[in-house]
């Protein structure tokens, strides 16, 4: 093969990462596995670097070349990419920007959700493509901005901001649009209505005060609908914009030639349809309104997840501990827990005994006694005592980032449900403007009149629309996701729900999956000729300056009995232990069967009790 042919044959070239490099027979076998893969002309491996320089034919199958390397034992690095979009409004916007991005090189794969306007890309490691991916969408039509998926990107400020205005634009066009509606309609409904109109105004009027208020429906509200509508027709990629802005630019124009040049349509044809053109844009804004709301609710859950990780933490610097932000903390800081205090990172342990309430990440309502050397997750609270840790993981390495993750990219998540969907609405559009066109053929044809031709291709223009099909199925998944983490339930993935009617057993790991989330005091067995109520007042008083949860299953318990509390005096914490104090001249103990065993008091038969 010559020069030429090489060059024609090899469209691109491509940076590739390869895990399990480890030797020089490795990069052989390497090369000899990426030359034998489809697509692949050339192919070049460095050891040092663990890179492969391809050289590609336009079109190669990126994920069969995964799978072959995968099948040879150096699997390509993959990494994703989430971009947050602008312009999107129905399906066929979704499937024309998946298309885009899954044909840029080094694109594995690309899903595009219309309801959380966001895009995750998986792409070849070695290479920054964010950037380009950016510009391609931008001479789209779609402008970009890369985020980072584990940290709030703003979206749920940007999703009430376009609620407020989408509610705003709505409330303006209804208040223009039903005076025209009422003019033009309220006389078939009252024919009565109909003939004042006509002899106190006369038609013409009716018209004129119809157009001025359409106009402003169309150019004031309804504007953005020809913004972006007539740019993606001029471009040959139509979506839901343009149909509304052709059936309702050809509603308004019709109407305005009838009443203002009434001579060049037949008599029979002099009708106007202002209405039909401003409670459409009405309409649609409703709904995008709506949808906008939905849209806001659902990131909450994200914004809770996201509120319980701190915002500052005490950091050891040079010698003294400062107020520092998250975002300066680095792995191996020593930082200083405060009682009450979220803990700020993943870590360890190093200095003190802490009482950590887990319940976020477990469920568990009891704390968790952590020493020296122990495992300690950010965003869970230092219950009681001050302490000490080394921060081992910060950022999006934490388990908490790691969650939030996971339910973003299962709200995000799109549902095999959608491939049809996605099939459809591509070719939709297009398909619905060839029909409107092919419907005013026929109605010229065999119809009555021209009037009726363009009412019939104005109507499939406006009813055809597939947002429904486009929204349905990512707004679904977006409530169903963000309502089950209201309530402690976290999806990995968002076809899980697809799958979940066809669920017969459900198994639970752990019991805080089942329980309220706090203990409750059920069964008290007093001993030594004591009664409930007095060893309950007694409990419950030394519990009455404790956060504990067993504290306040006690308190509630005496209160609910409505019990009077003594004073309590010589008040004592023991660390782990539990509690001490002077109650009417007698010492008073309270706490764990290891507290009884270290102050030699026997438990007898309540030993046998508690353990039952």
């Amino acid at each position: 093969m010559t020069q030429s042919d090489t060059a024609s044959a090899t469209d691109l070239e491509l940076d590739v990462m390869l895990d399990n490099l480890s030797c020089a027979g490795c990069v052989r076998r390497a090369e000899t596995a990426l030359t034998k893969a489809a697509g692949v002309r050339e192919a070049s491996v460095n050891l040092a670097t663990h890179k492969a320089r391809l050289g590609l034919a336009r079109g190669t199958d990126l994920l069969g070349l995964q799978g072959d390397m995968q099948r040879a034992g150096y699997p390509i690095r993959s990494t994703e990419t989430a971009l947050t979009l602008d312009g999107m409004t129905c399906a066929s916007c979704v499937a024309r920007v998946e298309n885009a991005l899954r044909a840029h090189p080094g694109v594995l794969r690309a899903s595009v959700n219309l309801a959380t306007q966001r895009a995750q890309i998986e792409h070849v490691a070695g290479n920054d493509i964010t950037e380009a991916l950016i510009a391609d969408l931008a001479k789209l039509g779609y402008p970009a901005q890369h985020i980072d998926a584990t940290q709030p990107d703003g979206t749920g400020r940007r999703n009430a901001a376009e609620a407020r205005a989408l509610r705003n634009a709505m409330l303006w066009a209804l208040g223009l649009s039903l005076p025209v509606f009422i003019l033009e309609m309220g006389g078939h409904m009252i024919p009565a209505f109909h003939h004042w109109l006509h002899h106190t105004f006369g038609m013409q009027t009716l018209w004129l005060v119809q157009f001025v208020l359409t106009t402003a429906v169309l150019a004031g509200p309804g504007r953005r609908f020809y913004m972006t509508g007539f740019p993606a027709l001029a471009r040959g990629a139509p979506d839901m914009n343009s149909l509304v802005a052709l059936g309702t630019s050809a509603a308004w124009v019709y109407s305005v030639i009838a009443t203002f040049t009434p001579q060049v349509l037949p008599e029979a044809a002099r009708a106007v349809y202002f209405e039909a053109a401003a409670v459409i844009v009405t309409l649609i804004l409703m709904g995008r309104w709506l949808e906008a709301r939905a849209k806001g609710r659902t990131g909450a859950a994200i914004a809770r997840l996201v509120g319980l990780q701190p915002k500052t933490a005490r950091v050891l610097r040079d010698g003294a501990f400062v107020e520092l932000p998250l975002a300066q903390v680095v792995a191996g800081d020593c930082v200083q827990l405060r009682p009450g205090e979220r803990i700020p990172a993943d870590g360890e342990l190093t200095d003190g005994h802490a009482v950590i309430d887990e319940s976020m990440i477990t469920g568990e309502p009891m704390p968790v006694e952590k020493s020296a050397g122990d495992r300690l997750i950010g965003g869970t609270v230092n219950g009681a005592g001050a302490a000490r840790m080394t921060v081992t993981r910060t950022g999006a390495e934490t388990m908490l980032a790691q969650i939030i993750r996971m339910v973003e990219h299962a709200q995000g998540a799109k549902l095999p449900v959608q491939a049809l969907v996605d099939r459809v609405t591509m070719i939709f559009v297009p398909i619905v403007m060839a029909v409107a066109a092919l419907t005013v053929l026929i109605w010229l044809i065999f119809g009555p009149d021209l009037t009726f031709a363009l009412v019939a291709g104005v109507s499939v223009l406006i009813i055809a629309c597939p947002c429904a099909m486009g929204l349905a199925t990512p707004t679904s998944v977006m409530v169903g996701t963000g309502r089950a983490a209201e309530l402690g339930v976290l999806f990995r993935k968002g076809a899980a729900l697809q799958m979940a009617d066809k669920a017969d057993i459900l198994a639970f790991d752990k019991t805080g999956t089942l329980t309220v989330g706090r203990p409750v005091l059920t069964e008290l067995l007093p001993a030594g000729g004591w009664t409930a109520p007095d060893a309950l007042a007694l409990a419950a008083a030394l519990e009455q300056t404790s956060e504990h949860p067993i504290a306040s299953a006690i308190l509630a318990e005496a209160e609910e009995q409505g019990l009077t509390l003594p004073d309590v005096a010589g008040f004592t914490s023991l660390t782990g232990l539990g509690l001490r104090g002077q109650i009417d001249g007698r010492d008073v103990l309270l706490g764990a069967a290891r507290l009884m065993a270290q102050q030699g008091i026997a438990t007898g038969t309540l030993a046998a009790e508690a353990e039952a």
